[in-house]
């Protein structure tokens, strides 16, 4: 039986999850019947799941040009950011307890933030312009003597506007402090090659890039020292404990093994035909919320002024997107990220995101677009 009983679903929210791609099913299906020996317990059984283990950290950190002793596999993306987040200023907060980070991060950002200001933490939350983009001299202004870590994502979740990674990782090595990125949205979309960001720290979530859930990584520069908050048996050069899974790591390591830059090429030009359908048949009737080009090739974040994104979004039967708002008795509650960028409320209530992915074609583009006109 199918999962969607939908006739000719669309699936259009691939930053919230994407389908396991070939490579990652192929090499996982094998680890349904074999190689169920624990890595970490030292004979027969466990040869081939310590072997899969490796091989997919030296995959991992080939995709992200660092080595595979800087690559520590947890839950997901979440964890690692919360092994970024608590790790470091655990380490360093008795050198200082300040964080800077934006105001569009994503709860797994936010979150372990709040808890760590119930402990004393004190936070600099710098903004965005309208478009959604930090401005780095605004990070360089926050630094102070006591701050303790920046963390600023790569890519933004909901309208995938690409932040200045490069430029604010600059000045915090200049000013000796640490710099982690959440490259969730960003891995396997554009280039997450940690030289080149310059980032002592940034995580991945394998099933926002064609891996499975419950998967995802940490990379930490060597030198970079994190206190772990997950306690037990010395996992992950003692940063993470729990038996790691070879099937999910498994599936991790060809997921980044199997991405390629340059295929989405083809998913720009069908986001961006999209956006020109859309701005065809509508006019000024749809915004565009972010940057119009620095973006990650996948997503569009429109808005229809006057109307309720959840609303439209209710009407598109069988159409998989996501919106940022949401109307409770009558009040619609918007989209943080959105009102960080100072989007008015009229517009912001009606937005969409659409999030493309490999799969999706151009007669799906062409179906929603008209069943938005019928609707709007």
């Amino acid at each position: 039986m199918s999962i969607n009983s939908t006739p000719n679903p669309i699936y259009l929210d691939h930053n919230a999850s994407t389908p396991l791609c070939l490579e990652a099913r192929t090499v996982m299906s094998t680890f349904l019947s074999d190689g169920y020996g624990n890595p970490s317990s030292g004979h027969w059984a466990s040869r081939p799941a310590k072997q899969a283990l490796e091989q997919a950290r030296a995959k991992v950190a080939c995709f992200l040009g660092c080595a595979a002793e800087e690559v520590i596999f947890t839950s997901g993306g979440t964890e690692a950011n919360n092994l970024a987040i608590l790790g470091t200023w655990f380490s360093r907060r008795r050198k200082g307890s300040h964080i800077i980070t934006s105001a569009i991060e994503h709860d797994a950002i936010r979150a372990p933030i709040r808890f760590l200001k119930r402990l004393g933490a004190r936070v600099t939350i710098v903004p965005v312009d309208r478009y959604g983009r930090v401005d780095p001299e605004s990070v360089h202004a926050a630094i102070t003597d006591e701050t303790c870590l920046i963390s600023i994502m790569h890519a933004n979740n909901e309208t995938g506007v690409i932040q200045p990674i490069e430029a604010i990782s600059k000045i915090a090595n200049r000013a000796g402090v640490p710099m982690h990125t959440d490259a969730a949205q960003s891995a396997g979309k554009i280039s997450v090659c940690v030289e080149s960001l310059g980032v002592d720290m940034l995580s991945l979530a394998a099933h926002k890039m064609y891996g499975p859930k419950g998967v995802g990584a940490l990379y930490v520069r060597h030198g970079h020292k994190l206190e772990s908050h997950n306690h037990g048996a010395g996992h992950e050069n003692g940063q993470r404990a729990g038996t790691e899974s070879a099937l999910l790591t498994a599936g991790m390591g060809a997921a980044c093994e199997a991405a390629r830059v340059g295929d989405y090429e083809d998913v720009r030009h069908l986001r961006d035909l999209f956006w020109k359908l859309l701005s065809k048949r509508f006019g000024d009737r749809v915004v565009l919320n972010g940057h119009p080009d620095h973006r990650v090739p996948n997503t569009l974040n429109v808005a229809f002024p006057e109307q309720v994104g959840a609303d439209l979004l209710a009407q598109l039967d069988g159409v998989a997107a996501a919106t940022g708002s949401a109307c409770h008795a009558g009040c619609v509650d918007m989209s943080p990220v959105l009102i960080a960028m100072r989007t008015p409320i009229h517009i912001g209530m009606g937005a969409i995101r659409f999030s493309l992915g490999h799969q999706n074609t151009i007669t799906e583009i062409n179906s929603v677009v008209e069943r938005l006109v019928e609707i709007v």
